[in-house]
C-alpha cells in the first residue's frame, strides 16, 4: 500500500519531495496508525462489497470500515454477516490485488470470534475490528475477544475503539470515564491502532447537528470533549494513542469542489487553476476547515462516510516543504542539548526541545504520506490526486 500509488511515477515526482512511503497490514503499528488517513465506511449489506473494496483501493483508499452497527437496520445484521463472510472469501479468490486495511465494525463481543471462525483462511484480509460506544466496563468484553480470536487464528488484529458514549460527554462523568478508557486501552496497548470520536452520537445526546459550513469545533460542547480526549489520550510523552478525526456528514458541498470542466479539461494548470477558484469560492467549506482544526488540534486521520472526503483528507495530509525543513533541523542530533533556531524559511522561531515532540510526529506523518515539493501546495495536491 501507498498514498497517492493511483498517480503515474512522473506525477509522484513532480508533486513530492518525498514521496509517500509503502506498507503493508504486517507493518509496525506506529505506521499503520499514521497511514490509516481517510477511513471509509461502508454497510456491511453492500451486494458488490467486494467490488466496492477493490474500486476504491484504486482510488487511493488505505483504509476501510465494514459496518454491522448503526449503518444497518437491527433487522439486517444475521444477513449482512453472512455477506461479509462471503465477499471476504471472494476477495481472498483474487490474486495479485491490492486491498486496503479491512476493518469490521461490530455491536457485540461475541461477534468478534464467531466472524474470525467463519472467515476462515480469509481472515488473513482483516487487520481487525472497531469497537462502538467504548467505556472500561463495555470495551473490556471486546477487547479480551478480540485477544482470544488473535490466539486462534494466528493473525494480527488490532482494535479501534470508538469514543462516543453519553458517559463520555456528560460533564459529571467525563473525567472518570476518560480515566477508565485510559487504563484499559493501556492495559491492552499492543492492540489498539487508533482511538475514533463519534462526534455524531455527541450530537444526539443534546439533539444537535452541526450544518455544512460549521465544523465540529464551532459545536463548543463536542469541542470540549475532543479537547478532553486529546488531553488524556493523545499525550505526546509515551503514553498517548492516535486520536481520529471525527466523521463529516455531508457529500454535496465538497461536490461542488469539482465542477464538469474540471473533469473534461486535459491541461492540468486549467484544472489547479479553476480548482483554485472553486476553493476561494467556498474558502469556508466546513470539511477542509474541520481537516485542518483536526490537525490543529491534534488529530490525525478521520472517519469518511464517501468516497469524495477521502482526497482532501489526503491532500492536507502530505507534509509540506516547510514542515519538514523545520522538522529536520529541530531533530538533527547537534541540537539534542536544545536551543533556539532561525527557521530556512526565515519566518519563525525553532525551539528545539519544546517542538521535539511536533518534529518527530511531522516525521512520522511524512514517512506514510510524503513531502511536497516546495511549490506543491494542497490545490495542486487535490487537482492532480483526484481520480478520473
Amino acid at each position: 500500500m501507498r498514498h497517492f500509488r493511483h498517480l503515474a511515477p512522473e506525477e509522484r515526482q513532480r508533486l513530492f519531495h518525498q514521496e509517500p512511503g509503502f506498507f503493508t497490514a504486517d507493518s509496525p503499528a506506529r505506521v499503520l496508525a499514521a497511514a490509516l488517513g481517510a477511513t471509509l465506511y461502508s454497510p456491511a449489506t453492500r451486494a458488490r462489497l467486494a467490488d466496492d473494496v477493490l474500486k476504491q483501493a484504486g482510488r487511493g483508499v488505505v483504509s476501510m470500515v465494514l459496518c454491522l452497527e448503526d449503518s444497518i437496520d437491527d433487522a439486517e445484521v444475521a444477513g449482512a454477516e453472512e455477506n461479509l463472510v462471503r465477499q471476504f472469501t471472494d476477495l481472498a479468490g483474487r490474486p495479485d490485488t491490492e486491498l486496503p486495511l479491512l476493518f469490521i465494525r461490530v455491536r457485540a463481543p461475541e461477534q468478534i470470534p464467531d466472524l474470525v471462525r467463519r472467515l476462515g483462511p480469509a481472515v488473513r484480509l482483516l487487520s481487525g475490528f472497531v469497537l462502538p460506544k467504548f467505556t472500561e466496563e463495555r470495551g473490556v468484553p471486546f477487547l479480551e475477544a478480540l485477544t482470544a480470536a488473535e490466539a486462534s487464528s494466528g493473525r494480527r488484529l488490532f482494535a479501534m475503539p470508538v469514543l462516543e458514549s453519553p458517559e463520555l460527554l456528560y460533564l459529571e462523568t467525563r473525567g472518570e470515564a476518560l480515566q477508565g478508557i485510559f487504563r484499559t486501552v493501556d492495559k491492552y496497548r499492543d492492540r489498539v491502532l487508533a482511538l475514533r470520536l463519534g462526534v455524531t452520537d455527541f450530537c444526539s445526546s443534546y439533539a444537535l447537528r452541526r450544518a455544512p459550513d460549521m465544523t465540529a469545533y464551532d459545536v463548543q460542547i463536542v469541542a470540549s470533549v475532543i479537547a478532553d480526549v486529546v488531553n488524556v489520550l493523545g499525550r505526546a510523552d509515551g503514553t498517548g494513542f492516535t486520536v481520529t478525526g471525527p466523521v463529516w456528514e455531508y457529500f454535496r458541498v465538497q461536490e461542488r469542489m469539482f465542477k464538469p470542466q474540471l473533469r473534461t479539461s486535459p491541461f492540468l494548470e486549467v484544472r489547479a487553476t479553476r480548482l483554485r477558484e472553486t476553493l476561494i469560492e467556498h474558502a469556508m467549506d466546513g470539511l477542509l476547515r474541520e481537516i485542518s482544526l483536526d490537525q490543529a488540534n491534534g488529530l490525525l486521520g478521520k472517519t469518511c462516510i464517501h468516497p469524495s472526503h477521502v482526497l482532501p483528507v489526503h491532500a492536507l495530509s502530505v507534509v509540506s516543504h516547510e514542515e519538514f525543513s523545520d522538522a529536520r533541523d529541530i531533530l538533527r542530533p547537534e541540537r539534542d542539548g536544545g536551543g533556539v533556531l532561525r527557521s530556512a524559511y526565515t519566518n519563525k522561531m525553532n525551539e528545539v526541545k519544546p517542538h521535539r515532540a511536533w518534529a518527530e510526529r511531522v516525521l512520522t506523518r511524512a514517512e506514510v504520506f510524503g513531502v511536497a515539493n516546495e511549490d506543491i501546495g494542497f490545490v495542486e495536491l487535490l487537482a492532480a490526486g483526484r481520480p478520473d
